[in-house]
């Protein structure tokens, strides 16, 4: 019995090792070579689908992840399983003129693993680690939808809105994905009570996430964040504010949201019986489908423009095309557009928010009542620069009269950002009821001196400090419109408040490292 026993397990051993062995996954024999789509799942029970092309040689792997106009390069391996690629963006095209140039997008790294057909993927996302699962589908599953017919060139009538830039708060800045129906509860109630309302901040906009697809009768509706759209704007109304929201001209948002591709009558309606009041309109999937050239663009945006009008009800249109085809040369006008992004997205930098503004200038002069460049929202507040250059961020997008669009937490503002955004002396240079364009009357050495006319008779001088330490800066009086070159002359420093003095033919001052000093010239 012994012996058999000892047989027998040696025999037992070998047949369950050739039977392991032969259970093992064949690695080697998997290839991944096709079309895939990873589904995200969202914190709000919508997905968000990422299509891959992958091409495998071996252990390597190519291929593309399918954006738009060309798509994102891959590169990675696929080894016993485990499966590591990364995307490769390419350079971004130089920007139209007048227009800031685009950022050059992260490479992101994926990981994971091959099982029972599907890749089990993470990435690191803006909110933390994002896991999905793909699965093998058609080449036609990946392109987008064809083209609908535009309509026909054509002016809309101006609406009669924004005759001043519009002043509110946007969701994106600080809450991005996790806006929902207590956050924008809580801005409108701290809104009011903070004295933003007082100051001229109405509208409380909705960013991107708020979708979450469409009923039998192809009626948009909102996701689990957003349980009641209507009674949400019946209490930003009570509050004495006024509400916005985003949408897309392409099949999805920038986010992968529900877009109103198709829909955009029947969006409008559904916006207007909600009782909304201002729309952002994001190109973003827009141009996977259609041209982009201007009168494909003002086509695109030209077809909610007219919905958003048809509905009677006053909405402030903000075309978000990020400048493209020169928006502020004519069609974003056309369109029926209050205001145009001019620029790509602003972040929370010094950097960032100092090429934007500065860019601005040279366009200044195609703003008017009704009709606004958009350099994208503020920052301030929300912790990535100094005091100063917030104050030059305010002062920058008054100048320019630009739409002030908050995007901080308003609940949790400290003293410091109350007092640069609710500065009334500052407001009051951004709403000034009779438009002039801000001009550069000087730019050396990184000290910028710009002045723009206000419609009292007075002017107001921003010199501006684009160096890593104070430095002077200086204006002749020579420079000022003749009735304001007279002795008499009353100065005012509009972030100090207090009348400063403009001695002799030379105004001088120290400016702090990226900040400003920003100065209304009147008579007295």
């Amino acid at each position: 019995m012994r012996h058999f026993f000892r047989a027998s397990t040696s025999t037992l051993a070998l047949l369950l090792g050739c039977f392991l062995v032969g259970t093992q996954p064949s690695f080697a024999q998997t290839n991944l070579s096709g079309y895939w789509d990873a589904r995200t799942p969202n914190p709000d029970g919508t997905f968000r689908d990422t299509y891959f092309e992958i091409q495998q040689s071996g252990e390597t792997l190519s291929g593309t992840l399918i954006r738009r106009p060309n798509g994102i390069p891959i590169t990675g391996t696929f080894k016993e399983g485990a499966i590591h690629f990364v995307t490769v963006p390419p350079t971004p095209p130089p920007p139209p003129a007048g227009a800031t140039a685009r950022p050059a997008q992260r490479p992101i790294t994926f990981d994971g693993t091959y099982e029972d057909g599907k890749l089990l993927l993470q990435t690191q996302g803006r909110n933390g680690v994002m896991k999905s699962v793909a699965e093998k589908v058609t080449k036609e599953a990946t392109l987008p939808p064809a083209p609908l017919p535009l309509p026909e060139l054509k002016d809309l009538p101006d609406n009669g809105l924004a005759r001043t830039p519009p002043m509110g708060w946007n969701s994106w800045n600080k809450f991005a994905g996790r806006v929902d129906d207590a956050a924008v509860r809580g801005m409108a109630d701290a809104m009011v009570s903070s004295g933003m309302s007082k100051a001229g901040y109405v509208y409380i906009n909705i960013d991107d996430t708020w979708e979450l697809g469409r009923d039998a009768n192809g009626n948009i509706t909102t996701n689990k964040k957003f349980p009641d759209m209507k009674a949400l704007a019946d209490y930003v109304h009570s509050k004495g504010l006024k509400i916005g929201i985003y949408s897309s001209p392409g099949p999805k948002t920038c986010a992968g949201y529900e877009g109103s591709f198709g829909h955009e009558v029947q969006d409008a309606k559904t916006f207007a019986a909600w009782g909304i009041d201002y729309l952002k309109y994001d190109l973003c999937s827009g141009l996977d489908i259609y041209k982009d050239d201007a009168p494909t663009l003002q086509a695109i945006y030209q077809k909610m423009g007219q919905a958003l009008q048809e509905t009677n009800r006053p909405i402030i249109y903000s075309l978000c095309e990020y400048g493209r085809a020169s928006v502020w040369t004519g069609w974003g006008t056309k369109s029926g557009g209050n205001l145009w992004r001019t620029t790509g997205d602003i972040s929370d930098r010094w950097d960032s928010m100092e090429k934007i503004g500065f860019s601005q200038i040279k366009i200044a002069e195609y703003a008017k009542p009704g009709h606004w460049n958009d350099p994208d929202m503020l920052e301030i507040g929300n912790g990535g620069m100094t005091a100063d250059e917030y104050r030059t961020h305010m002062s920058l997008w008054s100048l320019l009269a630009a739409p002030l669009i908050a995007g901080n937490d308003l609940r949790t503002m400290t003293d410091e950002t109350k007092s640069i955004l609710m500065n009334s002396e500052t407001i009051a240079v951004d709403q000034d009821p009779e438009y002039k364009p801000v001009v550069s009357v000087s730019s050396e050495n990184k000290v910028e001196v710009l002045m723009r006319p206000l419609h009292d008779g007075s002017v107001i001088v921003g010199l501006f400090n684009r160096n890593d330490a104070p430095t002077d800066a200086q204006f002749a009086r020579s420079i000022l419109p003749a009735n304001l070159t007279g002795k008499k002359t009353k100065v005012r420093d509009l972030w100090k408040h207090e009348d400063v003095k403009l001695e002799g033919d030379t105004f001088k001052a120290t400016v702090p490292s990226h900040g400003v000093v920003l100065l209304k010239i009147s008579s007295r």
